[in-house]
């Protein structure tokens, strides 16, 4: 069974065509990175699945029933844009209020478990308005917690954290992860999304142009070999006449992206009079990756 499941999803606003005939599969368990460019129609996709906003046409799934299911909607939560907190109260008052909100038994009980999961229990008397960014999305993503969802959607919560803040958000959401829940995660830093996601869905003007998993990704991802020299320009050229694909990428180094080996280039270029100063074998990540089939594309 899949978390979620979407066939034709088309959403119009007057004449602009925000989501176009999308189709989308997340499995049940997974972390699910949904990338795309500012107006690909991410958080219009998620707004719909959550019933915030209703399709023009289309189909919405999530575990096998109708999105506007009563029980199935029970078992979702969502953080988009930024958590509903007041600014004046401690976290651990607004989240005793959500919980209040939400009818929740043995409402403390639920508050300390979900604030322990996002590294907050140390900060449940700080005032919401004094919380750092990161320590701001922890909580909204706490409050989304409350009820044990199986379903969490979030829109952007890693997006202007700090490295420290990016690095706990990876260890929570792995942590929800492993607690059975399904995460859709949309975010424009890839290189943190990398090191999470199960599976990726990549959309560009409302339409899905790719789904995979992380070992299709992997797959799929170039291996080249990147090396320096004193007289880069010269090992440019020479590299060129030999090797079909020879780039430079923007850390300044060559890049040699056929089937070679390190020795085999070291070698050729001391032939010429050139010698290697630095080389190591590499392969492209996800951001490469997404850059590559957004100009294949256009």
């Amino acid at each position: 069974m899949n978390a979620i499941e979407i066939k034709g999803l088309c959403k119009n606003f007057k004449e602009k065509q925000a989501v176009n005939g999308l189709n989308m599969t997340v499995p049940v368990g997974a972390i699910y990175g949904f990338i795309g460019e500012n107006g690909s129609g991410k958080s219009t996709t998620e707004k719909l699945i959550c019933g915030l906003i209703h399709p023009t046409s289309g189909s919405i799934k999530l575990f096998g029933k109708n999105y506007m299911d009563d029980g199935v909607k029970a078992q979702m939560s969502v953080l988009i844009e930024s958590p509903g907190c007041f600014p004046g109260l401690s976290v651990w008052d607004n989240m005793m209020l959500q919980a209040s909100n939400l009818r929740l038994p043995n409402a403390e009980k639920e508050v300390i478990k979900v604030l322990k999961t996002v590294r907050m229990e140390g900060a449940a008397g700080n005032k919401f308005k004094n919380c750092s960014l990161g320590m701001k999305q922890r909580v909204g993503i706490a409050m989304a917690l409350l009820g044990s969802p199986k379903l969490l959607i979030l829109d952007e919560p890693i997006n202007g954290l700090d490295v420290d803040g990016m690095r706990i958000m990876r260890e929570v959401l792995v942590d929800i992860a492993s607690g059975g829940a399904t995460i859709l995660i949309s975010s424009h830093v890839l290189g943190e999304l990398e090191k999470v996601a199960t599976h990726y869905g990549i959309i560009r003007h409302g339409k899905m142009i790719r789904e995979m998993t992380a070992a299709e990704l992997e797959a799929s991802c170039r291996t080249y070999i990147a090396l320096q020299t004193k007289e880069m320009s010269k090992a440019k050229n020479l590299l060129g006449c030999r090797y079909s694909r020879v780039e430079e990428d923007e850390s300044g180094n060559i890049r040699v992206y056929d089937l070679t080996t390190p020795e085999e280039i070291v070698t050729y270029l001391y032939e010429n009079g050139i010698c290697v100063t630095e080389i190591k074998t590499d392969k492209i990540g996800l951001e490469e990756y997404y850059i590559d089939l957004m100009k294949e594309g256009k």
